[in-house]
């Protein structure tokens, strides 16, 4: 399927669902309205409250505050997943010592550590980078780790047949074997950032797009609401589309799988 069939398909469910979205929003159905405006809005006004704040540039601000706060997560989160990930995988002692303790660490509620958070660092930007950073951690790690551990055996002992160093297999086999699964795992995360700071700011914050959506609901804005999350599906397909463009410039050598099949 070409690039431009497929973004066409795309808008087209877009359109349809939107259009579905208006009609049983405005028009009754024997009697009754499907999608009552009270509680579902309706898209025009949605669309209205989004022109709105991009007009008044009231949205800039708390644009800017999720973005620096989504980006501080999802580079710390990534980076302390890639290296204690690779860690790990080399150090199969230490993984079996901390084994318990990191699954532990991993099955707290997110949303139960929020307060705590917010009570040690304040309801500043950083208590919501934390708890992005705990959700992008773990995704990262357990991707890297698997994908270290799901080396070739067989590559592996070409590569130290030929005479190759720890510090060449590690560039040469190790890195590019877990590239594939770090990316996998990115694309999840970018998300999961957003997330940790877009939940931050609706516990506790003056500012970002969480205070929006809360203030919005906080006063039974509806259409503020949906806005808002609208505005955030869109913030966080644009970072995903920057992930992308890295993975295909770093992982250029990756044959397409439909080569592969071929």
């Amino acid at each position: 399927m070409s690039r431009i069939r497929l973004l066409s398909l795309q808008i087209l469910v877009a359109i349809v669902l939107i259009g579905a979205w208006q009609l049983f929003s405005t028009v009754p159905v024997f009697g009754h309205m499907l999608l009552p405006p009270f509680f579902f809005s309706t898209p025009l006004d949605v669309g209205s409250q989004i022109v709105d704040w991009f007009t008044t540039g009231v949205i800039w601000k708390h644009l800017a505050i999720t973005l620096w706060e989504s980006i501080l997560a999802f580079v710390i989160g990534s980076l302390g997943g890639v290296l204690f990930g690779f860690w790990f995988a080399r150090q199969p002692r230490v993984a079996a010592v901390f084994d318990p303790y990191v699954k532990m660490a991993n099955s707290l509620p997110r949303v139960v550590l929020a307060p705590i958070f917010t009570l040690w660092l304040g309801l500043g930007i950083w208590s919501k980078v934390a708890l992005g950073v705990t959700l992008v951690f773990f995704i990262v790690f357990f991707n890297v780790y698997q994908g270290v551990k799901e080396v070739s055996t067989t590559v592996l002992a070409n590569g130290r047949m030929l005479g190759m160093s720890e510090r060449q297999l590690m560039r040469h086999v190790y890195w590019p074997s877990a590239l594939s699964w770090m990316f996998s795992s990115l694309h999840t995360s970018v998300g999961f950032a957003v997330v940790g700071a877009v939940v931050g700011e609706y516990l506790g914050s003056a500012a970002g797009l969480g205070y929006l959506i809360q203030q919005a609901e906080g006063t039974f804005d509806v259409g503020g609401v949906f806005a808002g999350m609208f505005v955030l599906s869109a913030f966080v397909i644009l970072i995903d589309i920057g992930v992308t463009l890295v993975e295909k410039r770093l992982l250029v050598w990756r044959p397409d799988a439909a080569e592969g099949r071929g």
